[in-house]
């Protein structure tokens, strides 16, 4: 597999700043940009497989002559982005604030023509709220939104895909990750944290031992640097902070502003669902398709809580999406 390469952008923040990391496939000179965003406690290499087979399929159709550029994105305080100061900075408005700069650097090393959007649950909030800031969707010329100025949009987002998320959240799935978020652990080897791994993550569906293992080495760091006799995982424990901070009203309130934002959206969206999803119910699904940007629903048999997009079939409908 071609190795994607390794980037920082430096977000400011009010402790003096932190670096973002994301990790940058096919052609970065490319004007049309798939910017992937992970859930709650993964990292940005859980796209390798659909960052590959994107950039794979755009070289191939000849429709694509300038390639695609598909970034994706290590949170801060995931992967191998910098840990915030404050633990109750890990919030959806931190994280949309340093994706805006990254797209600004993006934006002043080639001009972003194309910008479409992979969410998988939090980075599909994230798009959300991103997708819904027209007045950020300026026109601006290259090397703008710099530091000390306002960081726009370069391009409205055109295709949103909203993996396994919506604006409803069930209480007991919230529940379920807030039982196990927050917890590093400690492996005495890569395998044994795969299998830890595989026990939260039953929800994710079927996978071979090397698509499951291949998944899970990106998640670990080794407690003492350069040594390789003991694991963690590779998120700040304190993303647990915010998290577990939020009551039931604060979770109706939200709610509710998130049904209208996405009654906002304009972007075309597919949405994704695990079929016995617990954090989002076919319902929920039906009423996405209904209104706002009237989503288009898949559902992947037998996946919950969420398709990883490793599997041919789910990133070949994103790719499907995306690209025809």
């Amino acid at each position: 597999m071609i190795e994607p390469s390794l980037n920082y952008v430096s977000c400011p923040d009010a402790a003096g700043g932190h670096l973002m990391a994301y990790w940058q496939w096919g052609r970065p000179e490319s004007r049309h940009v798939v910017l992937c965003v992970h859930g709650l406690t993964r990292q940005g290499r859980d796209f390798d497989v659909l960052a590959q087979a994107l950039c794979e399929r755009a070289e191939r159709s000849g429709r694509y002559p300038g390639g695609l550029r598909v970034v994706c994105i290590d949170v801060v305080g995931r992967g191998e982005s910098d840990w915030l100061k404050d633990p109750m900075d890990y919030q959806v408005p931190v994280y949309v604030a340093d994706i805006l700069v990254l797209l600004a650097q993006l934006q002043a090393q080639a001009p972003i023509e194309t910008l479409d959007w992979v969410g998988t649950s939090m980075g599909g909030l994230i798009g959300m709220l991103v997708c819904v800031q027209p007045a950020l969707c300026a026109a601006r010329p290259a090397g703008d939104g710099q530091a000390g100025g306002p960081a726009l949009l370069p391009a409205p987002v055109r295709k949103l895909v909203l993996n396994d998320v919506g604006p409803a959240l069930q209480p007991q799935a919230i529940a379920r990750i807030g039982a196990y978020v927050g917890k590093a652990g400690h492996f005495s080897c890569v395998q044994d944290a795969a299998d830890a791994l595989w026990q939260i993550s039953r929800g994710f569906g079927p996978h071979t031992p090397a698509q499951w293992l291949a998944l899970s080495r990106p998640m670990l760091r080794p407690v003492v640097p350069g040594q390789e006799d003991a694991w963690r995982l590779h998120y700040d424990p304190a993303i647990a902070s915010a998290f577990k901070s939020a009551t039931q009203e604060s979770a109706q309130q939200g709610e509710a502003l998130l049904w209208q934002l996405y009654d906002q959206i304009t972007a075309q969206t597919l949405l994704l669902r695990g079929q016995v999803s617990d954090l989002i119910t076919h319902e929920t699904a039906q009423a996405m398709a209904q209104r706002g940007p009237h989503a288009r629903v898949v559902e992947f048999e037998g996946v919950g809580h969420a398709p990883t997009l490793v599997v041919e079939g789910q990133f070949a409908t994103v790719a499907d999406f995306l690209l025809d």
